[in-house]
């Protein structure tokens, strides 16, 4: 059953500018650091295919070395790694392998040496702050994070493996995984186990104790969910049309207790949002569920607002200000054109944008490049509507339901899907996020979605100079006003032929029917364009040069 914590789509909370090519980055980087081989003292970096073309646009580079440091992904400090990997006597490189299909779209090799050897880790950056362990060293393994894992290296020796497994019973964990590779006969061995329960550090320090072990690790994907993998969710779906008959059971099951209902109809009201929050809080607990999403909350009002106060430019310099334009036209502009609300929207929006571009902290929803439609469209039509934080938040549980369904069942990340991917998949989220604040139902939701994934498939995904900054700030706008249309469409009766569940289909299939140069690897599309290098930074007052660092141009 799908295990997806809301907090793995609407998050993680993060230092932009990208979601899988920054705060992705870092997990990979903190979780090969479990297994290095003691003290480090030098670090290689091999990137593939997205990563190798991005990736000092992105923050990849920064974002790798700060995993290795231990940082978290929405420590302000992320952007300040190289000069503290030198302060703490790390050196690192970074080698661009360039285009192979071989490879993960986003795929680092980190060569890890230390005091006691070496160690190889190749990660996968999945969309969205998700990550995959697919090799170490040399050994294929398929690490995401579903089930708790205990890693140890030791000689291919008789009785290794009983003993191994004599420590695991002993601590009370049940096997879900074991898998065990050898080199050679006789040579070095690796085993993997993976649990229905925590692997604690008292597991390594036993398994360590054995002879013939050389290593031990427990490997911990940070920011997946606690439930194991074959965990039954009481409140669990996987698609669309499974969602719509759990929120119709949650109803039944609230009328059957007499629950409070609809306001003034005395009927129950179940919601997507109810729904999902109920499922969070079988994963984490209730009081940890509702303390997440209001730090999400508060998060993303900050990161709508500030920088409308204090504009700032961004690394690359292509934004930084625009959004502030935006609001302070609004007196002339609103009325003839998008109106009140829908400016305001997509101001804020935009300010995600800027505020991920200059390395600040922002809630990735689902990704950082997508990062500004969800709060831009709550917080403006909540602010309309006089809604209440809980409000908000209910809508914002809807937001994660959905996008937890695309991340799925089709993809969320621009390096596999495209933007059609990112903010085509945000603007699902907003659209029926809208329609269950404004009061309509589930199946009215669910439409809205579809009609926002319908009008942005096929979209690109083509970051000028390989920068989160434009057309992405841009687009934001657009995935704004979208999911305002797709949301007013569906509360207006204008409904969707087709069912979410086969839209979401075709996300997928057009994703994958995109060709590299136009799934965020700043080749193709209007990163192709003549002047897309020479793109004038004209909030710095400046042009950018071929061969700048700061953008991977």
């Amino acid at each position: 059953m799908m295990n997806t914590s809301a907090f793995e789509i609407l998050g993680p909370v993060m230092v932009g500018p990208s979601s899988s090519h920054t705060a992705g980055a870092l997990r990979i980087a903190l979780v090969a650091r479990e297994l290095a081989p003691g003290r480090l003292s030098h670090v290689t970096f091999e990137l593939y295919n997205s990563f190798s073309r991005t990736y000092r646009g992105h923050g990849t580079d920064r974002a790798l070395v700060a995993g290795m440091l231990g940082l978290a992904p929405d420590d302000t400090r992320v952007r300040d790694s190289f000069a503290l990997a030198r302060e703490a006597g790390l050196a690192f490189d970074f080698v661009e392998r360039g285009e192979d299909v071989r490879h993960h779209p986003n795929t680092v090799v980190i060569t890890m040496e230390g005091e006691r050897g070496a160690c190889v880790v190749t990660g996968e950056s999945l969309g969205g702050g998700r990550v995959r362990l697919s090799q170490i060293n040399g050994v294929a393994v398929e690490v995401t994070g579903d089930y708790p894992t205990l890693f140890v290296v030791h000689d291919d020796a008789a009785g290794v493996l009983a003993e191994l497994t004599r420590v695991v019973s002993a601590a009370r964990l049940n096997i879900a995984t074991l898998s065990n590779y050898r080199e050679r006969r006789g040579g070095t061995a690796y085993t993997i186990v993976e649990s229905d329960e925590a692997v604690t550090d008292e597991l390594v320090s036993e398994a360590l104790s054995l002879a013939h072990v050389r290593f031990a690790a427990k490997i911990e994907i940070p920011g997946t969910s606690p439930a194991s993998a074959e965990a039954t969710l009481a409140h669990g779906f996987e698609t669309g049309a499974e969602l719509l008959r759990a929120v119709a059971a949650l109803g039944e099951k609230d009328a059957e207790a007499g629950g409070a209902g609809e306001a003034g109809t005395g009927r129950p009201r179940a919601t997507i949002g109810r729904l999902m929050r109920a499922r969070e809080a079988e994963l984490l607990g209730a009081e940890a569920a509702d303390a997440g999403m209001g730090r999400v909350l508060a998060v993303m009002r900050d990161e709508t607002h500030a920088p409308l106060e204090s504009p700032q430019p961004s690394l690359g310099g292509l934004i930084g200000g625009q959004a502030r334009s935006v609001r302070d036209a609004s007196g002339a502009l609103a009325a003839p054109l998008m109106g009140e609300t829908l400016t305001r929207a997509v101001a804020y929006a935009m300010a995600v944008l800027e505020r991920s571009a200059t390395m600040g902290v922002i809630v990735a929803a689902p990704t950082a490049g997508s990062a500004g439609v969800v709060p831009g469209c709550l917080l403006a039509v909540g602010e309309a509507v006089g809604a209440t934080d809980e409000q908000v938040m209910e809508a914002l549980w809807c937001a994660s339901a959905v996008g937890a369904l695309l991340a799925r069942n089709a993809s969320v990340s621009g390096a596999e899907g495209g933007c059609q991917a990112e903010v085509g998949s945000a603007s699902a989220m907003a659209a029926a996020a809208l329609v269950e604040l404004l009061g309509g139902t589930p199946e009215l939701a669910l439409d809205a979605a579809s009609t926002a994934i319908g009008n942005l498939l096929g979209l690109v995904c083509d970051p000028v100079r390989g920068l989160v900054e434009y057309p992405c700030q841009n687009r934001n706008a657009i995935g704004v006003a979208n999911a305002v249309s797709a949301a007013q469409l569906a509360l207006s009766g204008v409904l969707n032929p087709l069912p979410f569940d086969e839209v979401v289909s075709a996300l997928k299939s057009v994703g994958a029917s995109l060709p590299a140069s136009l799934r965020e690897t700043a080749v193709g599309g209007l990163a192709g364009t003549p002047s897309a290098c020479d793109a004038c930074m004209r909030r710095a007052g400046s042009c950018a040069r071929r061969g700048d660092a700061r953008t991977g141009c």
